[in-house]
């Protein structure tokens, strides 16, 4: 049982979300739906202790509102702020798996929030900084020091070509090198599910743009070769506290 007296929303108020709890459990209420978003998370930044004392309520409605289930995934992908809820998001463990298996389930149905899913289950696996940044790979950039000689490296992966550059802001992506794509059989950890997970559901676009950000880059610079995910992962991953 959640002691909501403890629990404070975004304007420090403690009686209001499990009111809203109620309502939107009773119908389709949009604009409970609405004030629960913005009591709950500020602005996709910061989440307040109400969002993860909610969260088990969210995820049990999930299955049958994409409203919960849409709200619970951004929840988690704010987890990795400053919110000083940790003994909280510690106790939603559980929900957090069985919201897992819950959106790897909807995945498989091939949903036109299919990128969005993907990216609230990473979320959910704690890797926040492929949900925060994870496009669709038509027009994707990532920046990047080079681990050899620490120019900055613009990494392109999209319709206009799939690169590692240097940005120049008036000549724009200069010395362009191509990308090595990692096969499907040398994929590890995190890229080895994200690709898996994309096959499996017939992306083949998002697939294919996997294997290429956890491939292997050249350095216009000084020509060292290094892995771009390692790299970025390093640069980006949030440090839990």
């Amino acid at each position: 049982m959640v002691n909501w007296i403890q629990m404070h929303d975004c304007y420090g108020e403690v009686d209001h979300v499990p009111a809203l709890l109620e309502r939107v459990e009773l119908g389709d209420d949009a604009e409970a739906w609405e004030e629960l978003g913005h009591r709950l998370v500020l602005e996709c930044e910061l989440v307040f202790p109400a969002g993860f004392a909610a969260l088990p309520y969210l995820v049990h409605l999930a299955s049958r509102s994409s409203r919960a289930r849409g709200l619970a995934g951004t929840i988690l992908r704010c987890a990795a702020g400053h919110h000083g809820c940790d003994d909280l998001l510690a106790d939603c463990a559980d929900a957090i798996a069985e919201f897992s298996e819950l959106l790897d389930r909807h995945l498989q149905t091939r949903p036109v929030d299919y990128l969005a899913t993907f990216l609230d289950l990473l979320a959910a696996k704690e890797q926040y900084h492929w949900s925060a940044v994870l496009g669709d790979f038509t027009d994707d950039f990532y920046h990047l020091a080079c681990p050899h000689c620490a120019v900055e490296v613009t990494i392109a992966i999209g319709d206009h070509g799939r690169y590692s550059a240097i940005r120049d802001w008036h000549l724009g992506d200069v010395d362009r090198r191509g990308l090595q794509p990692v096969s499907s059989g040398e994929f590890s950890g995190i890229g080895r599910w994200m690709h898996e997970t994309a096959v499996r559901d017939g992306h083949g676009a998002l697939a294919d743009g996997i294997a290429h950000l956890f491939g292997k880059a050249e350095c216009p610079r000084c020509a060292g070769v290094f892995n771009i995910a390692d790299e970025y992962t390093s640069a980006n991953r949030p440090v839990l506290r």
